[in-house]
């Protein structure tokens, strides 16, 4: 089920299959279904190690190298993918004007971009009906069993689709303004985090916050289209 882009940088992708979510806000009470087409989502959220390479920073310990990269903006996330697009050969997704103020996607650029949130919460039931995809300690580091501390990738279980913590550990940025009404340019996050307690590690929880916002449990995951 992999399906790696070749290019001179060689990142993992899962090939997500197309499909359709229901997405509901409960602030207002509101449901919608949102049809997904086929698409490529890395089995991990971008991790310190590649972060650090990527953007030419000093590169860090060994089992700090295998965590999620955190205290990472929407700003930021949204760079790093057309920097990373740049790096390996393929077209930016996203147009950047006005000091951020105005971030335009490309969807039909191969390049690397944030899921939208309705291929994030997709992803992360992976075909399943419930608030998770498995048993919480088994799938996901949240508050209850992280210890206060950010933990490396993949040593949780995956759901159906081999992705890795999509609930529990980080956050991750998704692509979506929250509320534009109402919040502005407002961004969502969503999965949970490891400072996070049970109920706020389930596919449908959603949060959201300033695109300057940046948290020590907060990172974000890559996709691309296909």
């Amino acid at each position: 089920m992999a399906d790696a882009g070749k290019s001179e940088i060689d990142y993992p992708m899962i090939r997500i299959p197309g499909g359709e979510i229901e997405l509901r806000d409960d602030r207002i009470k509101r449901t919608w279904k949102v049809e997904i087409n086929p698409f490529l989502l890395a089995p991990y959220p971008v991790k310190t190690e590649l972060y650090n390479a990527i953007t030419n920073q000093s590169a860090v310990a060994v089992d700090e190298a295998q965590k999620p990269v955190v205290t990472i903006s929407w700003n930021d996330a949204i760079s790093f993918c057309n920097l990373l697009s740049r790096k390996a050969g393929l077209q930016e997704c996203y147009s950047i004007t006005g000091n951020s103020e105005e971030v335009i996607c490309d969807w039909n650029a191969d390049g690397y971009r944030l899921p939208s949130e309705a291929e994030w919460q997709y992803a992360c039931k992976a075909g399943t009906t419930g608030y998770r995809y498995g048993e919480i300690d088994k799938i996901a580091w949240y508050s209850e069993n992280s210890g206060g501390e950010l933990h490396a990738v993949g040593q949780k279980e995956p759901n159906a689709w081999g992705l890795y913590d999509m609930l529990g550990n980080t956050w991750e940025w998704c692509w979506d303004l929250y509320d534009e009404k109402v919040y502005g340019s407002y961004r969502i996050f969503r999965g949970g985090s490891w400072a996070e307690e049970a109920r706020g590690c389930g596919a449908s929880c959603r949060r959201r916050s300033h695109p300057t916002f940046s948290i020590d449990d907060l990172g974000f995951r890559l996709a691309r289209s296909l």
